[in-house]
């Protein structure tokens, strides 16, 4: 049944099982391409095309011939006339403009400030990661709604049309670096098994936290002698961004 379709939805739950009562493991959003390996009563077996992840989603009204133009470079947009938003790296497609908005669907409008051409590339990770600032922290969570750390690393790399894992178990894998380090730098990517973040300067890091439920600034040190205190856990690798 291999064929590949186009999300037309904010986000969609990517779950372990073919069940909504299954775990959430990941998210597409708006754009994304995904191949259809077999269908499952209500649910379909999918592979993601951007990082191959499988799981299942519900079935829903996908489309086949989608050419984005552009993607969203805000953490959220407006979907005019309805209660909607466009999470930050959706891909659109233009098809109409009017002042200062843009039609990408039937009737549906978004203000032309929020999105960059879709090869625009942005290396100012900083200012993306900070954009999610206080989001809820959500277990395969994406978007402004909820995101989990290892989202959060990647949808960096996604917004620049650069291939990276989704979960941090592959992301370690991914990446070459060292276990030890005394002095860190911007940019840094400290990885714990199960858990990530990056360094702002020298001094702080960023990441999705569970323990704190939200996206959060935290001193580098005091970050780490947490972790091993509250959940036994060494830094494993750190690498550059």
């Amino acid at each position: 049944m291999q064929s590949n379709y186009y999300s037309i939805y904010p986000c969609i739950n990517i779950y372990e099982q073919p069940s909504t009562n299954s775990k959430i493991s990941s998210q597409i959003i708006y754009g994304e391409k995904f191949k259809v390996l077999r269908k499952i009563k209500n649910f379909l077996k999918i592979k993601t095309s951007y990082d191959r992840y499988i799981g299942y989603i519900k079935n829903k009204n996908f489309i086949k011939k989608f050419k984005p133009t552009h993607k969203v470079k805000v953490l959220k947009t407006r979907v005019y006339k309805s209660k909607n938003f466009l999470p930050f790296s959706s891909e659109i497609e233009i098809i109409n403009k009017k002042k200062n908005y843009v039609m990408f669907g039937k009737n549906k409008w978004i203000k032309q400030k929020d999105i960059t051409l879709i090869n625009k590339k942005e290396k100012n990770f900083s200012k993306i990661f900070k954009s999610y600032l206080n989001c809820k922290y959500k277990w395969g969570g994406k978007t402004h709604q909820g995101i989990d750390c290892s989202a959060l690393i990647q949808l960096f790399y996604k917004f620049n049309k650069s291939f990276f894992p989704r979960d941090t178990i592959d992301q370690i894998r991914y990446k070459k670096g060292n276990r030890t380090k005394k002095k860190f730098k911007l940019g840094d990517i400290i990885y714990w098994k199960g858990h990530v973040a990056v360094c702002i300067n020298s001094k702080e890091l960023i990441h999705a936290y569970g323990p704190e439920k939200k996206v959060v600034i935290m001193p580098i040190n005091e970050t780490i002698k947490r972790i091993e205190k509250t959940a036994n856990l060494k830094v494993k690798k750190i690498c550059k961004i």
